[in-house]
């Protein structure tokens, strides 16, 4: 399939979608519901604008920080309980315990700890980020072909060398996967914590738009959190296909013998 096909696979149905949309609420008089062209003037007049920088940047600045600092601690961690079935035994009951608590009923706990500043957001994003990246590492770690590590013993790699070659390598593919559910969560995140106590951001401007009755700029914040998440995705796909090039080259050599 050209890219020219596969474009226009993938364009087909989000321009149905925008218009029926449109067609739905072209004479629409409803308040909380008004025509799609009243909501993308909208969108033109409040995020292509001085908000772009008070707002938006420090959203994803945000999300930037708390996303990266759960995928180095998911998979430090996760590489460590993997490896060790000691580990695994004295942390999983309490790893289950924590994992079931949802992020947001943290946040009050947090702003005792952290204060109301960014530290805080950021913690939000994290310790909901963190545990996707976590188990997908650890079940990744310990589905490792038993052989490869014997030979690696045997060969008498180094530490560091294990680690990056067989062990993160080896499960690069479960942590890819655990990293991508753990980019929407972090979405939801950074909206949640900056509904708390924030002076700026996404999560704050659309909670101020809907409070004042600025329903079409309420909704063009959920549109342009919807097109956030598709260009972090598809950067995503573009780290993701750089990193495990061999993971796919092998899928497909399996999939032609």
């Amino acid at each position: 399939m050209n890219a020219g096909r596969k474009a226009l696979l993938a364009l087909a149905v989000p321009v149905l979608l925008v218009a029926a949309w449109w067609l739905a609420t072209a004479g629409a008089a409803s308040f909380f519901w008004p025509p799609l062209s009243e909501i993308l003037a909208a969108f033109a007049d409040t995020w292509f604008s001085a908000r772009f920088v008070t707002d938006v940047l420090p959203s994803l600045g945000r999300l930037l920080a708390g996303y990266l600092g759960a995928v180095v601690a998911g998979v430090a961690l996760g590489t460590a309980v993997g490896s060790s079935r000691t580990l695994r035994g004295l942390l999983e009951p309490v790893l289950e315990f924590f994992r079931a608590i949802p992020s947001p009923v943290l946040v009050p706990i947090l702003m005792l700890f952290a204060g109301i500043g960014d530290g805080m957001k950021i913690l939000v994003i994290v310790s909901g980020c963190v545990w996707p990246v976590l188990l997908n590492t650890v079940e990744g770690v310990r589905a490792l072909d038993e052989v490869l590590s014997d030979t690696a013993r045997s060969y008498r790699m180094r530490r560091r060398s294990r680690l990056v070659h067989l062990v993160l390598r080896g499960a690069g593919p479960q942590i890819a996967a655990g990293a991508r559910q753990a980019l929407s969560i972090g979405i939801i995140l950074m909206v949640i914590s900056e509904m708390f106590a924030a002076s700026n951001g996404l999560g704050f401007t659309i909670i101020q738009f809907q409070r004042s009755f600025a329903i079409p700029q309420m909704w063009s914040g959920i549109i342009l959190l919807g097109l956030v998440g598709i260009a972090l995705s598809m950067a995503f796909r573009a780290v993701e296909a750089r990193l495990l090039r061999w993971y796919t080259g092998l899928r497909t050599a399996q999939r032609e013998g």
